[in-house]
């Protein structure tokens, strides 16, 4: 399985916005610290802002903050939020068809994997991710 760059993007933003604390972030410091795109950060931003992740505050000396503390970010239900279809292949996917559908196992068992790869993520927060939170700072270049 592949995430899409948004569920990447997302995780990135809540990994950094995270590591910050209380302090807000910008979408420019974000997208410079990781060297992605800001147009696609500013989708993310709002899609997790309406998913309730961030708290977003506009205007001039405005940026956004981790809304949830850290451990009630589960990284399974972000996952599941982010990616656009979970169907690993085309007839997992809504409307997809396939003329072997009837008679092939290939469906079943992809669908056991991806129960079994959402059930790890499932047991990850974002508290998680951030651990290393000494170490993040120092790669993000947040530390004096």
């Amino acid at each position: 399985m592949r995430l899409t760059s948004f569920t990447d993007y997302s995780l990135r933003v809540l990994m950094y916005v995270g590591t910050k604390g209380d302090e807000l972030s910008t979408i420019d410091e974000i997208a410079e610290a990781y060297a992605i795109s800001r147009n696609h950060l500013m989708k993310v931003v709002y899609r997790l802002g309406k998913l309730g992740y961030l708290e977003t505050i506009r205007g001039k000396t405005g940026g956004m903050r981790l809304l949830p503390v850290p451990g009630d970010i589960n990284i399974g239900r972000l996952v599941r939020e982010t990616e656009e279809t979970l169907g690993l292949v085309e007839c997992m996917q809504e409307g997809g068809d396939c003329c072997i559908q009837p008679a092939c196992s290939l469906q079943g068992i992809l669908n056991e994997s991806l129960n079994a790869f959402l059930a790890v993520l499932d047991k990850y927060t974002l508290a998680d991710l951030l651990k290393p939170r000494q170490r993040l700072k120092k790669l993000l270049k947040l530390t004096a």
